[in-house]
């Protein structure tokens, strides 16, 4: 068994690997010159006070020994003749669900509406470049889903929902940096996400799996309350002996069909707000109380909250040294997200900053029932494109200007490459949400003193943060699914906010999906 140490460390010390050797010995009592294996099994950087430290949990081998592989190869069973079940989108709650399918022994069938990772990016610039907005290949939409382009950020607070180790695992034995089995913030990028995505589903084809591409959904085949397969937008039945719904928080037409068939769904309140983005610069002058980040720190991050007239505002997906990217998944919208390049180099810092929404929230909406939220969530995207000139600039505003409530004669460079356009955003926005964010930014200029600032822009609308439905489970253990055999699953159905809990939630329902067709 290795011996394991703590360690506190200057930056440029735990960056050096000499100094780390020489400060590792030091710690477990031997000689300066004695050598050792060790590794790092832990890393974070604790910048609370005026000296800023890199916290290292490390192990130490004895001389001569090996150290073991961090991660295990996935399973690779051969699944072609094997019991078929559908899945349907390919996220990382698709994705994930289908590589424990193979670890079981199901042959997993993928149903994606968009197009491989590869082609899709055609989309993407059409998209940034023209405003084009392809309702079936976009940043929500196609293979990997909104994980391809959402940072690769993979810290999480789900540690009950399972097994978070065995899921960084397979990220990097399918080409994802080992990195993030040590950081306490893992991070991969989103200009690495498509390599590790398309390993994925080689993967999954050489086992017997198939994803099938450009193949939307448009309605369930249930009869007598038993799954029996889908209809795609061809007229194509797909068959399988149970599926599992892993859309997305963005397929609202699967909501409003599922709806229609009398498949219950339900409102679930989430949050909605803007994207701020601050030069990175200035954000690690604050962060780190420096004039310039020394280059062996990484670019600074923050995290914030604050209640405001009875609500909760808060930063949402803070992407260092990122991009804003348009997120509209159909026409007359416009959405914003972020994400960063695995180097978070760029020059900008971004992040959402939402505020709770509440069921009474939604009343002008009634009509729409269980999906009275996702027509808010709608009626407030379409508002934006109108602000932004009906393309996909987005209506944007400094932040003090956003905070004083004047609309801003000019505005800095932004990142978001379709454009901005100066608008109030506080007329883009209800009043009630507005109002608390105006109360949240100031209060967050009084925590970072520099924040509140009219180098920052704010742009609008931040409004996928979750989905705004859920899609009814009957329990942790899904033994009694309201369908039999039609299983949701991941951020579609309201079960999970992101990549990593989304995959464990995918792996989850897999397991379940297993535990009844082997019944």
């Amino acid at each position: 068994m290795p011996e394991q140490f703590q360690l506190r460390l200057p930056p440029e010390v735990a960056a050096d690997p000499k100094r780390l050797e020489e400060a590792v010995n030091e710690a477990a009592g031997l000689r300066p010159d004695e050598r050792r294996p060790f590794q790092i099994d832990r890393r974070s950087i604790d910048a609370r006070g005026k000296q800023i430290w890199v916290q290292l949990k490390i192990s130490l081998y004895p001389t001569g020994a090996s150290i073991p592989k961090r991660y295990q190869e996935p399973r690779a069973n051969h699944v072609t003749n094997e019991r078929e079940i559908l899945i349907i989108g390919s996220g990382p709650a698709g994705l994930f669900a289908a590589l424990e399918c193979i670890e079981l022994g199901i042959r997993p069938i993928i149903l994606e509406r968009g197009k491989d990772v590869r082609a899709r990016r055609r989309d993407l610039a059409l998209l940034n470049k023209e405003h084009v907005v392809n309702p079936d290949s976009n940043y929500c939409f196609g293979e990997g889903g909104a994980g391809t382009y959402s940072d690769g950020k993979l810290y999480t607070r789900s540690k009950k929902r399972g097994n978070i180790q065995k899921v960084l695992e397979q990220l990097v034995a399918f080409g994802a940096p080992e990195d993030i089995l040590i950081e306490a913030h893992p991070h991969i990028g989103t200009n690495k996400l498509p390599g590790v995505i398309t390993k994925m589903r080689d993967f999954i084809e050489s086992c017997g799996g198939e994803i099938r591409f450009n193949t939307r959904v448009d309605s369930f085949d249930i009869r007598g309350n038993q799954f029996k397969g889908v209809i795609d937008g061809s007229g194509t039945h797909h068959a399988g002996e149970a599926c599992i719904l892993a859309t997305g928080h963005s397929a609202r037409d699967i909501f409003r069909q599922l709806h229609k068939q009398d498949i219950a769904v339900e409102m679930k309140p989430f949050a909605l707000g803007v994207r701020i983005e601050h030069p990175q610069a200035l954000i690690d002058s604050i962060q780190y109380r420096c004039d310039v980040r020394s280059p062996y720190l990484p670019p600074s991050s923050y995290g914030l909250v604050q209640q405001i007239k009875g609500r909760g505002v808060y930063s949402f997906c803070m992407c260092p040294g990122g991009i804003i990217a348009p997120c509209a998944t159909a026409p007359g919208e416009v959405v914003t997200n972020g994400w960063s390049p695995s180097k978070r180099n760029n020059p900008y810092a971004n992040s959402g900053i939402v505020v709770e929404l509440q069921p009474g929230d939604f009343r002008k909406f009634e009509k729409h029932g269980p999906l009275a939220a996702m027509e808010f969530q709608a009626s407030i995207e379409r508002k934006a494109w109108e602000f932004g000139g009906k393309t996909q600039a987005v209506p944007a505003q400094r932040l003090t200007d956003f905070v004083n409530q004047k609309t801003s004669s000019s505005l800095p460079d932004s990142s978001y490459q379709p454009g901005i356009t100066s608008a109030d955003i506080n007329e883009v926005l209800p009043g009630f949400i507005s109002a608390r964010l105006r109360g949240g930014f100031s209060a967050f200029g009084q925590k970072m003193k520099g924040y509140l600032s009219s180098e920052a822009v704010v742009h609008a609308t931040e409004s996928r943060s979750s989905s705004p439905v859920r899609i009814p489970r009957d329990s942790e253990t899904l033994e009694h699914p309201q369908v039999k055999g039609l299983y949701p699953c991941g951020e579609g159905g309201g079960y999970a906010g992101g990549i990593v809990s989304a995959a464990l939630d995918g792996a989850k329902v897999a397991q379940a999906v297993h535990r009844a067709v082997q019944a």
